[in-house]
């Protein structure tokens, strides 16, 4: 175990050099500069001073260079286009509003997936299956952002029970929630279908039958324990996506999250902004990828981590 964590590890710090590398670059290769966003008018001289301060004056290798060391201090640097805050601070108030959104949209793509699944698995009626597998599959198809609009359309516009704007209240969560964990309910439903359903037909599962042994303890002690496997080896891509993919819906229903403010970050050419974000969710998600894969096999005493 210990082995395997130290292997992860590193090759983590690999990606987040590879992720780094090229975010650097592309971000200092996009037409513009964090200067001139506002219309400002400035003049060589306060071009120039703006420039030094921030360290754009020196050859783009130099300041990769001087970025790295500063970042392997936990030092990312002052945003450009918020004077004074540190990109550290920044990520530190505004990534809570993000988690929170994030766990509950974890919550409702888990919950209702399962459900799904599982029904769309055991149910003997083919319409129920075949509507489960449409809805799951047109989950999938439709962009998040399409749905929201959508739901803002008929709950917030038409009907007016539900609010639009902001994070204030719990209501405020369910449509940013629904609309970030679509695809997630979608993907849950259809291995927790494919799973369950193989697994039902296992020996195992016969024997337990024969045993006597009630159905829904058949199902709940036998099939979901080993069929939920897939599933938990999911869940971690898929909080740290959500984390990662607030982005469009934060800004659609004006949450002042890190998703938004990442969206806001490239359109101010705010590139210690742009790069601090980036490797923070760089971070978040190879450390999402390693808990999955430890608690699968905790769960599971047949994986053996790093075979």
């Amino acid at each position: 175990m210990i082995k395997y964590v130290i292997k992860r590890i590193l090759i983590g710090c690999l990606t987040l050099f590879i992720l780094a590398t090229i975010t650097f670059f592309g971000v200092h290769a996009m037409p513009g500069d964090p200067f001139s966003q506002d219309n400002r008018i400035l003049t060589p001289e306060a071009y120039a001073a703006l420039e030094a301060k921030y360290g754009l004056d020196k050859p783009i290798e130099e300041q990769f260079v001087i970025y790295l060391s500063n970042a392997l201090k936990g030092d990312f640097g002052e945003a450009i286009s918020k004077p004074g805050q540190q990109v550290s601070d920044i990520i530190m108030h505004r990534f809570p509003v993000t988690a929170k959104l994030g766990i509950v949209a974890f919550a409702i793509a888990v919950g209702v997936g399962l459900a799904l699944g599982i029904i769309s698995a055991l149910t003997k009626h083919r319409w129920v299956n075949s509507l489960i597998t449409a809805l799951a599959t047109a989950g999938v198809s439709i962009p998040g952002f399409l749905f929201a609009m959508f739901m803002m359309i008929i709950f917030c516009v038409k009907l007016g029970v539900l609010p639009v704007m902001g994070l204030s209240t719990p209501k405020h969560y369910i449509l940013p929630a629904i609309a970030l964990a679509l695809s997630s309910i979608s993907m849950i439903t259809r291995l927790t279908r494919s799973s369950l359903k193989d697994v039902m037909n296992k020996d195992y599962i016969t024997l337990a039958r024969s045993k006597g042994t009630k159905e829904l303890m058949v199902i709940i002690k036998h099939g979901l324990k080993n069929a939920l496997l897939p599933v938990i080896t999911y869940c971690g891509p898929m909080f740290a996506g959500l984390i990662t993919g607030s982005m469009v819906i934060e800004t659609l229903f004006s949450i002042p999250g890190i998703g938004a403010e990442f969206t806001m970050s490239i359109t101010n050419r705010d590139y210690t902004l742009v790069m601090g974000l980036t490797l923070f969710f760089g971070i978040l998600v190879i450390i999402m990828n390693l808990v999955s894969d430890i608690v699968a096999a905790m769960v599971d005493p047949r994986i053996k981590l790093g075979k």
